[in-house]
């Protein structure tokens, strides 16, 4: 948290000397607001990582190295998951502790932060959160995510660090972006992806 607030606090500063410059030699105020953004952006991401980071939401079997081994085997979430029953009782759990009836349980899903294809910890109670199944940030569009997600780093076009900030983050902002990259698949894959419309 300490390097967080240094690095709004010299954003805040550079933001300061480009709004100062504009009013006084102007070739200086593009420069330092090109620089002011490139430190919120890298700050962002900084950001980003470190919660995709956060071991509580991570599991400890699925590493850089073991991505072929893991994750990219087919199947591989199966063998690791809960079990259903199990992850329904927590499901119901968390709708009651939200104050959402059990009837209207069925618009929301039970989400992982980091989903196990990539890399997430199948059990821990901090992974998991409450999704409405529709809508722009609803589980279904991050579900198609996840998926082109994992085959890029499955590919080797991603590295499952970047791949997990990308999910924990920001992902309802970048969505269009990230479902575009070519990643391998099927060649309509990537327009259905990044033209579904989240209903």
């Amino acid at each position: 948290m300490n390097a967080e607030k240094a690095a709004r606090r010299r954003i805040a500063r550079r933001m300061a000397e480009g709004i100062a410059c504009c009013t006084g030699v102007q070739r200086w105020c593009p420069r330092a607001q090109r620089l002011s953004l490139l430190v919120l952006a890298a700050a962002s991401v900084a950001q980003q990582a470190a919660v995709a980071q956060d071991p509580r939401l991570l599991d400890t079997r699925v590493t850089q190295e073991s991505v072929a081994e893991t994750i990219c085997r087919p199947g591989y979430a199966d063998t690791v998951a809960p079990p259903f029953d199990q992850t329904m009782a927590l499901k119901g759990r968390m709708l009651a502790s939200r104050g959402i009836d059990a009837d209207e349980g069925v618009g929301y899903a039970l989400d992982r932060h980091v989903p196990i294809v990539l890399g997430g910890s199948p059990d821990a109670a901090a992974n998991f959160d409450l999704l409405p199944w529709g809508g722009h940030a609803g589980e279904r569009r991050k579900s198609l995510l996840t998926v082109r997600l994992k085959r890029c780093v499955c590919a080797g076009r991603m590295t499952l660090a970047q791949a997990q900030a990308a999910i924990s983050g920001n992902w309802v902002h970048q969505y269009d972006r990230l479902t575009r990259m070519d990643c391998g698949g099927a060649a309509d894959e990537t327009t259905s992806a990044s033209r579904d419309d989240g209903s």
